[in-house]
């Protein structure tokens, strides 16, 4: 039976487009880090080090270790001040981002719809943040982990992979207990969410960006449509008919 279900964040559960987040980001970001390093330098020094993190499949290592041992080592700057420094960034400033971002009144209807029927509910979001700039997002979405007890929610501090790598899948399910074919990841980047996804085994739903060209055939998703789509099918017993499969 179906016991899992993976839900992308930006642009599945909440309206987030990259295009216009990582922009806004970066300018925000790089303004607060002036005190200990010029903007340009930083936020050349902060792709690199995501570069690091994204490339990196070392089970010994969590993300958050693998950026800022690459942060250290490229510019021999302590992160026992730097992490403290940039956690009060997302505490207090990060937050200005929602306004970016779009609330999806489906999301919250699905995710609760999600956990009465008993399932496992997963955030899987790419874990390049740290925690708190995730439970924001989460909380604009109208999903707040203070409300819903998701079985993971991953952060650059518990994973050891990133998308697209079928590593972060794998992690995700041995941490919840689950097999690739008891879980459908639900995502609207096709080469993020629905490849690596379908080829660990799992089943999945893809939500196609606007404008995105959708073939007759797909090789991987089991479905595919809007939210509201996936809520209807949910409230339809699809889920349920997944798990039947998945006996």
């Amino acid at each position: 039976m179906l016991q899992a279900v993976l839900f992308d964040l930006d642009d599945t559960l909440l309206g987030n487009s990259m295009g216009r987040f990582m922009p806004a980001y970066f300018d925000l970001i790089s303004r607060y880090a002036h005190e200990v390093m010029e903007r340009q330098r930083f936020l050349h020094e902060l792709i690199a080090c995501t570069d690091v993190v994204v490339a990196s499949t070392d089970s010994a290592r969590t993300n958050r270790e693998v950026f800022w041992q690459a942060f250290q080592q490229r510019n021999g700057l302590d992160p026992a001040e730097l992490e403290p420094f940039f956690h009060h960034f997302y505490l207090t400033e990060f937050g200005q981002l929602q306004a970016v971002t779009e609330y999806r009144p489906k999301a919250v209807s699905l995710v609760r719809t999600c956990f009465q029927l008993g399932l496992q509910v997963v955030i899987a979001t790419n874990p390049l943040f740290p925690r708190p700039a995730i439970e924001q997002r989460l909380a604009w979405a109208g999903v707040p982990v203070s409300e819903f007890a998701y079985a993971l929610v991953t952060t650059y501090e518990n994973m050891h992979a990133t998308k697209p790598h079928h590593a972060y899948y794998r992690e995700i399910l041995q941490q919840i207990g689950c097999a690739p074919q008891q879980a459908i990841m639900v995502g609207d980047d096709w080469q993020q969410d629905i490849v690596p996804a379908a080829e660990v085994g799992m089943w999945t739903y893809w939500l196609p960006p606007d404008g995105e060209h959708v073939r007759d055939s797909l090789p991987y998703p089991t479905r595919w449509g809007t939210l509201d789509d996936l809520y209807e099918l949910v409230q339809a017993g699809w889920l349920q008919e997944l798990g039947k499969s998945a006996a």
